[in-house]
Protein backbone atom coordinates (compact mmCIF):
# COMPACT_ATOMS: atom_id res chain seq x y z
CA UNK A 1 0.00 0.00 0.00
CA UNK A 2 1.50 3.35 -0.49
CA UNK A 3 2.25 5.60 1.62
CA UNK A 4 3.28 9.47 0.92
CA UNK A 5 4.37 11.45 -2.16
CA UNK A 6 7.68 11.38 -1.63
CA UNK A 7 9.50 13.13 -5.00
CA UNK A 8 7.83 14.96 -7.78
CA UNK A 9 9.73 16.85 -10.56
CA UNK A 10 9.61 19.85 -12.44
CA UNK A 11 11.28 20.31 -15.56
CA UNK A 12 13.70 23.49 -15.69
CA UNK A 13 16.27 24.85 -18.72
CA UNK A 14 18.70 25.26 -16.11
CA UNK A 15 19.61 23.82 -12.40
CA UNK A 16 21.92 26.48 -11.21
CA UNK A 17 19.63 29.34 -12.35
CA UNK A 18 16.62 26.83 -10.90
CA UNK A 19 18.78 26.42 -7.42
CA UNK A 20 19.03 30.26 -7.22
CA UNK A 21 14.85 30.73 -8.05
CA UNK A 22 14.16 27.62 -5.69
CA UNK A 23 15.94 28.06 -2.89
CA UNK A 24 17.55 32.11 -3.23
CA UNK A 25 13.87 33.15 -3.89
CA UNK A 26 11.14 30.88 -2.48
CA UNK A 27 13.43 29.39 0.62
CA UNK A 28 14.09 25.99 -0.21
CA UNK A 29 16.80 23.69 0.85
CA UNK A 30 18.97 21.73 -1.47
CA UNK A 31 18.15 17.84 -0.33
CA UNK A 32 20.76 16.52 -2.96
CA UNK A 33 22.79 17.80 -5.57
CA UNK A 34 24.97 14.68 -6.86
CA UNK A 35 26.52 14.19 -10.30
CA UNK A 36 25.67 10.69 -12.02
CA UNK A 37 26.95 10.95 -15.13
CA UNK A 38 24.36 10.65 -17.23
CA UNK A 39 22.83 13.30 -15.63
CA UNK A 40 22.51 15.95 -12.38
CA UNK A 41 20.07 14.99 -9.70
CA UNK A 42 19.09 17.75 -8.12
CA UNK A 43 16.42 17.92 -5.72
CA UNK A 44 15.32 20.83 -3.30
CA UNK A 45 12.71 20.63 -0.41
CA UNK A 46 10.72 22.89 2.21
CA UNK A 47 12.73 23.17 5.45
CA UNK A 48 11.16 20.88 8.01
CA UNK A 49 9.17 19.03 5.40
CA UNK A 50 11.76 16.03 5.27
CA UNK A 51 8.80 13.82 3.45
CA UNK A 52 8.83 15.29 0.11
CA UNK A 53 11.53 16.75 -2.42
CA UNK A 54 11.27 18.01 -5.99
CA UNK A 55 13.99 17.17 -8.51
CA UNK A 56 15.25 20.35 -10.76
CA UNK A 57 15.00 17.78 -13.91
CA UNK A 58 16.44 19.16 -17.09
CA UNK A 59 14.31 17.89 -20.17
CA UNK A 60 16.95 15.37 -21.34
CA UNK A 61 17.93 11.92 -21.58
CA UNK A 62 17.93 9.49 -20.04
CA UNK A 63 13.84 10.44 -18.88
CA UNK A 64 13.11 11.97 -22.53
CA UNK A 65 14.17 11.23 -25.54
CA UNK A 66 15.67 14.09 -27.41
CA UNK A 67 13.04 15.24 -29.94
CA UNK A 68 10.60 14.80 -26.67
CA UNK A 69 13.64 17.19 -25.19
CA UNK A 70 13.11 19.84 -27.20
CA UNK A 71 9.37 19.86 -27.43
CA UNK A 72 9.32 19.99 -23.80
CA UNK A 73 11.62 23.19 -23.93
CA UNK A 74 9.34 25.10 -25.61
CA UNK A 75 6.24 23.90 -23.70
CA UNK A 76 8.14 24.85 -20.54
CA UNK A 77 9.41 28.37 -22.00
CA UNK A 78 5.90 28.85 -23.47
CA UNK A 79 4.47 28.55 -20.02
CA UNK A 80 2.19 25.87 -21.88
CA UNK A 81 2.65 23.04 -19.27
CA UNK A 82 0.49 24.24 -16.79
CA UNK A 83 0.40 24.01 -13.12
CA UNK A 84 3.15 22.22 -11.48
CA UNK A 85 3.95 22.95 -7.87
CA UNK A 86 1.89 24.07 -5.02
CA UNK A 87 3.11 25.40 -1.53
CA UNK A 88 1.25 26.41 1.38
CA UNK A 89 2.08 29.26 4.22
CA UNK A 90 0.87 31.33 6.98
CA UNK A 91 0.39 34.31 5.46
CA UNK A 92 -0.08 34.99 1.78
CA UNK A 93 -0.01 38.62 1.63
CA UNK A 94 3.27 38.61 3.59
CA UNK A 95 4.77 35.86 1.54
CA UNK A 96 3.60 37.63 -2.17
CA UNK A 97 5.29 40.64 -0.76
CA UNK A 98 8.10 39.61 0.08
CA UNK A 99 8.40 37.56 -3.59
CA UNK A 100 7.67 40.75 -5.30
CA UNK A 101 10.91 42.63 -3.66
CA UNK A 102 12.95 39.76 -4.62
CA UNK A 103 11.83 40.24 -8.33
CA UNK A 104 9.86 36.77 -8.56
CA UNK A 105 7.22 36.87 -11.65
CA UNK A 106 4.29 37.21 -10.01
CA UNK A 107 1.00 36.04 -12.52
CA UNK A 108 -1.64 36.45 -9.74
CA UNK A 109 -1.96 38.94 -7.14
CA UNK A 110 -3.54 37.15 -3.72
CA UNK A 111 -6.80 36.32 -4.20
CA UNK A 112 -9.47 35.62 -1.28
CA UNK A 113 -11.05 32.36 -2.25
CA UNK A 114 -13.52 29.49 -0.60
CA UNK A 115 -10.35 27.56 0.13
CA UNK A 116 -8.43 30.20 1.07
CA UNK A 117 -5.87 33.52 0.14
CA UNK A 118 -4.01 31.85 -3.55
CA UNK A 119 -1.27 33.61 -5.41
CA UNK A 120 0.67 32.96 -8.66
CA UNK A 121 3.69 32.96 -10.03
CA UNK A 122 6.30 31.83 -12.39
CA UNK A 123 9.45 30.19 -12.14
CA UNK A 124 12.53 31.77 -14.62
CA UNK A 125 11.35 28.80 -17.48
CA UNK A 126 7.45 29.33 -17.67
CA UNK A 127 6.18 26.74 -14.97
CA UNK A 128 2.81 27.85 -12.87
CA UNK A 129 3.53 27.73 -9.25
CA UNK A 130 0.41 28.37 -6.46
CA UNK A 131 0.88 29.51 -3.05
CA UNK A 132 -2.05 29.24 -0.97
CA UNK A 133 -2.90 30.38 2.81
CA UNK A 134 -5.63 27.64 3.75
CA UNK A 135 -8.76 28.84 5.76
Amino acid sequence: MLKNISISHVWVLDQDQAVDFYVNKLGLEVRSDQNLGFMRWLTVGVPGDMGREILLELPAPPSVDTQAAGQIRELVSKGATGFTVGFTTDNCQKTYEDLLNKGVEITQEPVDRDYGIDVGLRDPFGNHIRIVQMK
